[in-house]
């Protein structure tokens, strides 16, 4: 199908429809005026009712109903447009009409409202029309997260720590990451000027009196850095924070075409409790479509490295429709990471971003069925794993989601806390977004750093100025 006309009349807000149908057309254009004979979407509000239709193939599909009165208009529009669009397409998208990023949050929204499980479940079912499994997965994700939510101190707070540079560029990957082949000759600069921002953090942390719970140091990939920087970054967050108040210090040790034994055994001696070792995939054919320069055995020897170097707690990434995979092949990577025990499985589903080189090669129509494939996560639950954070992704396949699995007493809590929204992340680093956190529900700033490494490096001092937004912050937060 060509690009698709989407017509919306007599609506306050356009943002939930467009969304809505986004989910089933992949090219969806917002239009005005004359309404030829072409394929279409038109959503019409007016004083005595509400209307919905789509014209596909020389075929029309529509629905009407009286207006309702404004608080139900938005939801009983989308409701209607779902059903439409569902009866065109023949697909069902199975959380329904929420389009959200978090819809854990609509769970503890609803206990907060003094709603029981059941009252959750007929409401994400008849007012959101999501399906039964997606409706369980929600609720077993937000058990799992109750406690540590329940736990949270006042003024807390996450530090995220960014290392921008991978060894190779992905095809998936939109984050903003250099190659170490073209940027080698930034990284050093960039981890001294990374170290005094972490510096300058850890001084707004202790004025603040805030409380810090957990390191992420991120990227790009943290071990393109040699062990030697990682020494230098690593102690210099030993040097500004007391990790043994920490509830948790993750680093992710992603790709084993650049982590050995040394980096790991450096990640273990400066006080990383739980590292990332992600395999995205056991299958080599895959691999190599996505870019990765290393095989499947290459991750499994660097998942034994960092058992020999004393980590305990290990996360191991899988991504659900990757170019070239399978049903099958999916599910047999997920066998494989099983079998290997860690104590975390992450599994994303592929998202589709402007910024990859998937879309700017128009290659996304290149995937099997991802539904099916996450159908096989059923898998982790009966080898002992749960639910513990869950989020979607605009341009995420089919709608689909990203699911951290744990086993029980190793939930990634910087995972819940970042996408819950329950505390402020301060970030260092290029590319790094600082979000703060009050007391309010919906009070968040967000304070941007330069997004990549020269500019980091260039705009320096402007980085450091901009974090003293942070005190103003708290300082209103306890006025308010």
């Amino acid at each position: 199908m060509t690009r698709l006309k989407l017509y919306m009349e007599g609506l306050g807000s356009i943002y939930e429809p467009e969304q809505l149908t986004r989910m089933f057309y992949r090219q969806v254009e917002l239009a005005q005026g004359a309404r030829h004979k072409t394929d279409c979407v038109l959503v019409r509000a007016n004083s005595r009712q509400i209307f919905c239709a789509v014209r596909q193939d020389g075929r029309i599909f529509c629905k009407k109903a009286p207006r309702p009165d404004d608080l139900q208009l938005e939801m009983e529009l989308c409701r209607m447009l779902f059903q439409v669009l569902s009866q065109a397409t023949g697909k069902r998208p199975p959380w329904g009409i929420l389009t959200g990023v978090r819809p854990v949050r609509l769970v503890h929204r609803l206990w907060q409202a003094g709603k029981s499980d059941e009252e959750v479940r007929q409401e994400f079912s008849e007012q959101y029309l999501a399906v039964d499994e997606k409706i369980d997965l929600a609720l077993s994700t937000a058990r799992a997260q109750r406690p540590i939510i329940e736990a949270l101190a006042p003024r807390s707070c996450s530090l995220y720590i960014g290392i921008p540079f991978c060894p190779s560029r992905c095809s998936y990957c939109s984050f903003v990451s250099r190659t170490l082949a073209a940027d080698r000759k930034l990284v050093a600069p960039y981890v001294e000027k990374l170290c005094e921002e972490i510096r300058a953090i850890s001084r707004i942390i202790r004025e603040q009196q805030l409380k810090l719970c957990t390191i992420y140091i991120g990227g790009g990939t943290p071990t393109s850095l040699t062990a030697d920087q990682l020494r230098q970054l690593m102690s210099t967050v030993a040097d500004c924070f007391d990790l043994n108040r920490l509830e948790e210090y993750t680093v992710e040790a992603g790709r084993p075409d650049c982590t050995d034994y040394e980096k790991l055994c450096v990640l273990k001696q400066y006080g990383a409790d739980r590292i990332s070792i992600n395999p995205q995939t056991f299958c080599d054919r895959v691999l190599a479509a996505i870019g990765r320069k290393h095989t499947a055995e290459d991750v499994i020897r660097c998942y034994e490295q960092a058992r020999r170097a004393g980590h305990n707690c290990i996360n191991m990434d899988l991504i659900a429709g990757l170019p070239k995979d399978t049903v099958d092949g999916f599910e047999e990577s997920l066998r494989k990471a099983i079998a290997l025990e860690p104590e975390n499985i992450t599994v994303h589903t592929l998202t589709l971003k402007r910024a990859s080189n998937l879309v700017i090669d128009h290659a996304q129509d290149q995937y099997q069925d991802v539904a099916a494939m996450l159908q096989k996560t059923a898998l982790l639950q009966q080898a002992g794993y749960g639910p513990y954070y869950l989020y979607r992704q605009k341009g995420t396949l089919q709608n689909l989601e990203n699911v951290g699995f744990s086993k029980p007493g190793f939930e990634g809590r910087y995972n819940v806390y970042i996408m819950e929204e329950l505390h402020s992340i301060l970030s260092a680093g290029a590319g790094g977004m600082t979000k703060l956190k009050g007391r309010a529900e919906n009070r968040i700033e967000r304070i941007a750093n330069y997004k990549y490494p020269q500019e980091y490096l260039d705009g320096f001092n402007t980085v450091l100025k901009r974090k003293e937004r942070i005190g103003a912050f708290y300082a209103c937060d306890l006025d308010s």
